[in-house]
């Protein structure tokens, strides 16, 4: 069970460190002013919404920008916040991971939903969306999964200084 935890953690942490960059540098273009970005970001989006024909970056739909927010406002700091998790090791690791993978899955089930229904969405737009959604189910199984027993943690233990030990 821990080498696959710990695989598991693994495929975690590259998500997480694409949040994490991400997040606030092409995302945040959804529902920032663009002055704010230097063109190479504005560029480098232009290119994913021609490429991909992803309708919802360019015509910013009020529920995605919505879920923008909430990611930029929510989900972002979750996923800093597990990034430390999984390099440090925190007993808390799980509760954040469970409520990040919520989060994304259902604002992947609500933006899925938009593309498949709308006719409009190619099958290449929909394939960069579906990890995402993976990423959310992944997290939401971490974070149901024991903690792992790799920490030593002095929470709620009282050192042993003049003590004796019963038998």
């Amino acid at each position: 069970m821990g080498a696959l935890l710990k695989l598991v953690d693994a495929v975690l942490f590259a998500f997480f460190i694409v949040i994490a960059v991400a997040a606030p540098l092409i995302d945040a273009q959804t529902c920032l002013p663009q002055s704010l970005f230097p063109n190479m970001l504005i560029e480098l989006k232009s290119w994913y919404a021609r490429e991909y024909g992803d309708y919802l970056v360019t015509q910013k739909p009020h529920f995605f920008v919505g879920i923008v927010w909430l990611e930029l406002l929510f989900q972002w700091p979750l996923a800093l916040a597990n990034l430390y998790g999984i390099l440090a090791s925190k007993s808390w690791f799980n509760t954040t991971c469970l409520i990040y993978g919520v989060s994304v899955l259902t604002s992947m089930v609500t933006i899925l939903s938009e593309l498949i229904q709308s006719g409009k969405a190619s099958d290449k737009l929909l394939f960069m969306y579906v990890p995402f959604l993976g990423l959310g189910v992944l997290a939401i199984l971490r974070g149901l999964l024991p903690p792992t027993r790799t920490t030593n943690s002095m929470i709620g233990k009282r050192p042993m200084l003049g003590r004796k030990k019963k038998a």
